[in-house]
This record gives C-alpha cells, structure tokens and sequence, in this order.
C-alpha cells in the first residue's frame, strides 16, 4: 500500500497522453491518496488499542538493509495528514491547474513521487531506508518548487531548497551511521531497546548535533528558515501540501521519533526548544512586514514550526523522570505539540487554498492592490477568517485549543528546576507571548487587509469574483475540521494523540498513560489571561500598524540571512570558478601533469609510509653489458624527446625508445612480446608521419617548464620500477606461472602464450576482439558520414 503512489507514478504519462482531451488526470490521481487515507483510517481501533502493524521485506540482508514497515500512533497521524491533505491537495488542483496550458503529467508525477517519499519516511523502521526516502522527498520537493522552472524565481527558491535541505540530509546519514554503530542495528525500534548504551557512548552527542541538522534544515528551524519563502514560488496546490502539511513536518517527526533515545538530555533540551522559540519569533517578525499573501504564509508557517518543534524540546524534559507524576507535568508539551500539528495542517491548509483563489481570480497577491473582497468572494472570506482565527488562537476554533496548551507547556517548563530553566524559564514565557501577539497581528493582517477596506478593481489583473466551487470544497473541508475539532477535540485525544504520545513517551505509557482531557474552558487560568494579553496587544498594535511597522526598514539589508546566503553562494561559485580556470587549461600535457604527480604523491606516499620499499635481488639473473647498453641507449633517447627542437626528431627518438625495447625482450628470450613490440611501435611511428603536416613547431607552442616535464616523467618510471621491484620483492602466494608450463598436457599447445590467450582465456579474448569490431564499425560508420557530407554540421 505504501508504495502504491510509486506504481502510480509510472501510470500518469500513460493516461495523460490518452485522456489529454477529455478528463483532467487529476481525477486518476486523487484516487491514490483517498485509497491509502481509507486504508489508515481502518487502522485506527487497532493502533488505538496498542498493536502495531509491521511488514519486512529483504532487500539488502547481508548488511542488515531491509524494507521494514510499521505503523504505530506516531505514523498513523503523519500517515492521515500524508494522504488526507494530499486527496484534498489534488482535487484543488484539478480546477486550479488548466489541462490545457501545464504539462500536468509532470506536476501528477513528482507529486505521487513526493507523496510517497513521505509515507516512507515516516514508516520506515531501518534508519537507512528512511534515508532514502528523506533525500527522495528533497528531489520530488525540488522539481515541484521548479514546476513552473521559465520563471527565474522558480528555478532560484528550487536550488536554495535543494541545497539546503541536502546538505542537512547528508549531516543526518552521518548521524544515523553513529547511530547505527552505537547501537549496532538500524533498526529504529531495536535502537529503542539499547537506549543506555548509546547514550554511554562518546558518539552519542555528535550523532545528536548531525541528526538535528537534518531535521531543522527540513522543517525551516532558524537559521536554516530561508529556503521556505523562496519555495513560494511553487504552484498554491504545492504551497498547500509540502509546506503546510508535509514536507516541512518531517523534521518535526524526526525529533519526535527520537525522542526516547535523546531527549532527558540537557543538548537535546536546549537545541530542539531554545531554535524552535527562536524560529518562532523570527517567524511571526517577519510575517508582519510582507507584501505578498503567500511571503506572509510562508513566515507564518516557519512560527508555527518553531512553535512545534519548542513543544517538543520542552515535553522531553519527561524523558527524565522516567514516567513518574512529574513526569506526566510536562509531558503535556509533547501532547500539545502533536495537537497543534494536526490543527496547523487544517487551519493553514486551507489558508493557502484561499490565497491561491485570491490570486487566481484576482491575478495578484500583492496585499497592498487588495481589498474590499468580502462581498465578491464571501466563502473564501469565511475560509479565511476560520484559518487565520484559528492560527491566532481565538475560539470557537482548534487552534486556540493547541495554543492554550502550548501556553501551558511553557508555564509548567519554566518551573523546571532542571537543565538551568530556574534561569532562563521566564525567558521562554516572554518569547511565547511576544511571538503570539505578532501572530495575532499578521492573521489580522491577513484577513482584513485583504477582504475589508476598499475594492479597487484597477490595481487588479482581474475582476475579482468568487471561485468554482470544484476549488472551494478542499478549503472548506479543511475549515469545516477546524470548527469540529473546537467541539470534539477529545476524540482525536483518544484514537490519535494518545496513542502518539505513549510512542514518543513510552515510560508514561507504561505507567498507564497521561489521562488528559481537551477542553475549551479551564476557568480564569495564567494561559487564558496571557490569551487576553494577547488579544490586547495584538488589536492596539493593529490598529497603529502604519506608524510602528516602517521600524522594519531600519534593520540592514547586508545583514539578513538571504543577503549572507547569496553572498556566501556567489563566493564559493567565484573562488570554484577560478579554481577551475587555473588548472581547466585545455592542454592535455596539463591535465598528463596533474594526473601523474597525484600518482606519484599518492602512490609513492604510500609505499613510503607503509614501507613498502624494499627488494629481495638474491633471486635475480646478473645484468649483462649489452643488456645495459640497451638500458643506456633507451634513456638517451628519452632525453632526446625531452629536448628535441622539432618534430622528427622527437619522432624518431620516440622509435628509437620502441624498438631498442624490442631489442630488449629479444635477448631476454620473450619474441613475442618483440615482435609485438615492433608492430606497435611502426604503427605509431606511421601514424604520427601521416599527421605530421598538421602538427604545429614546437617552437610555436612555447612549451614551458620542461625541467618540471622530465621530473615527473623520472618520478613516473622511478614509481613504476620501485612498484614493479616491491611486488616482486613481497610475493604472498606462490607463482601461477607454474600452471601453464603443463599446458601442452592442459590444452595441447606447444606455445604457452598462444595457449593462455586462446585456450586458458578464451573469454576476455574474446571480448577484446569483440571491443575491437565495434571499434572498427565505428570508424568505418564515422568515415561513410563524412564522406557523404553529413559531417560537415
């Protein structure tokens, strides 16, 4: 089931090209996700109950790779976002997205592919595998930020993306190797068992610091926030989908996978709530001063991030006490966070629907061309006054419920007597009520900048009117479960929070879980007048928005992580290009160089490092004179090409070493290899006759540093003669040369060469024969082309 969007995948460029003209392929796809949401919404009762479905498939067992599966509270909710927002994703797409001008087989693909990416990080049990899913999710999230890759924009927040959320990746794998090691499984759940032993581990705290990369550069965690705005430039229904409800969580579930093994740490404590209060006010800062509706989301989406991801940070202080009653007091944090997860995909989810209507029937985003929208697009408007009440933490909708909670999160974690909190505990109390009070103000902003005020129709591309209702459903389901879950809260507790928390928690749910009841009304507590505050400030600072908001200008362009981003990326592409251009010469003797001096470092660095120069010569045959003379006649013609003036006469130097080492095989009783040799060596020489004319004089080419030339020619045939020297010097196993002295008995053949080419390797002979007949018939194709003047283009 979990692979079904792959297998569909394959299928889309075949029922576009068929039913291009008639139906939008859009209907063929929502069936994938609808299916898969069915098929986890029957799981349910059973995950509720404590049982855990699992499936294992062998795919790489000699190194303990397998495709494991499983499904347990915690996957369960991602599982139902996954699919759920994605059912509803495509059915908006299907009216946002004309058949007629997008390549839709293309957008249907990568999203099938990111769909699925997901369910398999999420269910994956083997810590590798899930790898392979996270990286697969930066691919897909890649070429759909690109869809609309004419656009400039496009193709940039795509790059930014990539770039960024790989390189958190590649930290994670090493991470996950730590892990593996300590644990010496990758195995998720059998990493569960051995919990003691990695964190005993000197590993354990870079393991920590690499896996928390990956997961804060996924979920935009401040500073690694600057990829999200860009990737805006998607289409609304990719918007809507990766960076509300998916793609932007997998770090958050990561975090909350792990908990059990890293959290009860200070590092871990620290990390994961000190960068998630900070992204969250970096995130509600910003949102205040954009233009565009979909800049203001994406801002808004990284608070809501951090928000999470602080809750998380903060609950696993109950890792500490080990499941006790003190315990239970902050686990609440980790229950919130799982609550304002699900209310963030409702509520945002459908805030980026509505903006993808305004812009698609107005023709702009741009907030100060908008206004008075409310009576011409009076069901986007409730969509909108839904989502962003919600976001804000007013009632009647979930999110004031989750934002209740994550103030009290914050007040039960500041009175942790642990990790410093009697220090630092109001700090965390200041930054959750500040960041709340500027997310009040943007959700205002969002809502009546927008559908209030006064409508002017010339500062449009479009005349503004209420959308199809094809593309108003998927925004009004998701603002229905807004409201419905305001008034049922508890049943989402019971058959999903619940049963998420005892996984992340798991020493509460041995002590009988958290028995923890939603409700809107807990009497006058500190949160709901700190909601008051809020509410308070956040109007009076509406209100004054004009005079207080120009602060913004203040703060130094130079100084924004976009500005240190760009100029950091044009800085390693400056430093790359004239690295390049210094040793990219276009002369192969440059490139000759390069290769053998790495050679003789390496090779040579190792042979005397390893000591691996030393020669056994009481074995060897006495040298004779004329042997030597050979020797001696080959190193002068050598010296000769070095130092020839022209052409022929390095070319007949070159001869000259070719065939004194035919002499040379001769008088060591190898005529064969002489005689080969000898054919090698007049073929070359002719070659190089035949193209002599259209060589140029040596002196024309000005060749430089030929003193550097003959030292890495001398370094070369030293390395290779001291290699070939210790080889034979440190035979291991005895000589397989004795096998083929029997080979008249072996083969019937009375010449041993002869005998190990035809008989001994036929095979590789054969090949080489082969390799060269496609040579050959290349040549001969190359030559027809070029006499019948197709080679003239």
């Amino acid at each position: 089931m979990l692979l079904l969007p792959f297998v569909f995948a394959i299928l889309v460029p075949f029922l576009y090209k068929r039913f291009v003209s008639s139906i939008h392929t859009g209907w063929f796809v929502m069936a994938v996700p609808l299916v898969i949401f069915l098929y986890f919404l029957s799981l349910i009762p059973e995950i509720a109950k404590g049982n855990v479905p699992s499936y294992t498939a062998a795919w790489i067992p000699s190194v303990g790779i397998n495709y494991s599966v499983y499904a347990d509270g915690l996957s369960l909710i991602f599982g139902l976002l996954i699919t759920g927002v994605g059912a509803l994703v495509v059915l908006y797409s299907i009216y946002y997205l004309s058949k007629k001008r997008e390549a839709l087989h293309n957008f249907y693909v990568y999203l099938l592919l990111f769909m699925g990416a997901m369910l398999g990080v999420v269910f994956s049990d083997n810590i590798l595998v899930l790898y392979v899913f996270w990286e697969m999710t930066s691919v897909a999230s890649f070429l759909l930020i690109a869809y609309w890759y004419q656009r400039g924009k496009s193709r940039y927040g795509a790059q930014k993306s990539l770039l960024i959320t790989v390189m958190g990746g590649l930290c994670m794998l090493a991470g996950f190797i730590l892990l593996s090691m300590m644990a010496d499984t990758y195995s998720i759940r059998e990493q569960f068992k051995q919990i003691s032993t990695i964190q005993e581990s000197p590993l354990f705290l870079p393991a920590m610091l690499l896996i928390l990369t990956g997961a804060f550069t996924k979920s935009a965690q401040f500073p690694f926030s600057i990829w999200l705005p860009d990737a805006m430039e998607a289409p609304t229904p990719i918007s809507a989908y990766l960076h509300s409800a998916t793609m932007v969580k997998a770090g958050i579930y990561l975090v909350a996978r792990l908990t059990p093994i890293f959290g009860g740490t200070g590092e871990w404590f620290w990390l994961v709530s000190g960068i998630g209060m900070i992204t969250l006010l970096y995130g509600s800062l910003n949102a205040v001063k954009q233009k565009d509706l979909k800049g203001l989301l994406a801002f808004s989406t990284i608070s809501q991030l951090g928000l999470i991801m602080s809750l998380l940070g903060l609950g696993s202080a109950s890792v500490y006490f080990g499941g006790g009653e003190e315990s239970s007091f902050y686990a609440v944090a980790v229950f919130a966070a799982l609550f304002h997860l699900v209310n963030h995909s409702t509520f945002k989810g459908s805030l980026f629907m509505v903006v993808g209507i305004i812009d698609h029937e107005t023709g702009t985003r741009d907030i100060r061309r908008l206004g008075g929208l409310m009576a011409l697009m009076p069901l986007s408007f409730t969509v909108a006054v839904i989502g962003s009440f919600s976001m804000a933490g007013l009632p009647p909708f979930n999110g004031f419920l989750s934002k209740e909670m994550f103030f009290t999160g914050v007040l039960h974690a500041s009175k942790l007597q642990l990790f410093g909190m009697d220090h630092f505990g109001t700090a965390f109390l200041v930054v959750a009520w500040v960041a709340s009070v500027f997310t009040f103000i943007y959700c205002m902003i969002l809502v009546f900048k927008t559908f209030t005020g006064e409508y002017e129709p010339l500062k449009l591309e479009k005349e503004a009117h209420e959308a199809p209702i094809g593309m108003l459903i998927a925004p009004l389901i998701l603002a229905g479960l807004v409201v419905l879950i305001f008034f049922f809260p508890n049943t989402l507790a019971d058959y999903l929070l619940h049963p998420a928390l005892n996984v992340i928690l798991p020493e509460i749910a041995a002590n009988g879980g958290l028995a923890l009841k939603i409700s809107a009304w807990h009497g006058f507590t500190p949160e709901l007048f700190m909601t008051f505050g809020v509410v308070a400030f956040g109007v009076l600072m509406y209100i004054y928005l004009w005079k207080w908001v120009r602060l913004y200008r203040l703060y130094p362009q130079a100084l924004t992580l976009n500005h240190l981003y760009d100029a950091g990326l044009e800085g390693i592409e400056g430093f790359s290009r004239g690295l390049t251009g210094g040793y990219m010469t276009g002369y192969s003797r440059d490139y000759l160089r390069y290769i053998f001096l790495f050679m003789i470092i390496l090779v040579g660095g190792a042979l005397w490092l390893l000591d691996g120069v030393s020669f056994d010569f009481s074995k060897d045959a006495p040298i004779r004179f004329y042997e030597g003379g050979l020797v001696l006649g080959m190193f002068i013609a050598a010296l000769t090409v070095l130092f020839s003036k022209t052409r022929l006469v390095s070319l007949v130097a070159v001869g000259a070493v070719g065939y004194l080492l035919s002499m040379l095989f001769v008088v060591m009783s190898a005529p064969d290899l002489a005689l080969t040799q000898i054919v090698v060596e007049t073929v070359t020489v002719t070659l190089f006759l035949l193209c002599f004319r259209h060589l140029p004089e040596l002196w024309k080419e000005k060749l430089p540093f030929k003193w550097v030339n003959m030292l890495i020619s001398v370094g070369v045939g030293a390395l290779v003669t001291l290699t070939a020297l210790a080889a034979n010097g440190h035979k291991l196993f005895d000589s397989i040369s004795g096998y083929y002295k029997n080979s008249y008995e072996l083969a019937g053949a009375k010449n041993i060469v002869n005998s190990i080419l035809v008989d001994f390797r036929g095979l590789d002979t054969m090949l080489e024969i082969f390799v060269l007949c496609i040579a050959s018939l290349g040549v001969y194709t190359l030559i027809k082309i070029r006499m019948s003047g197709g080679g003239d283009e």
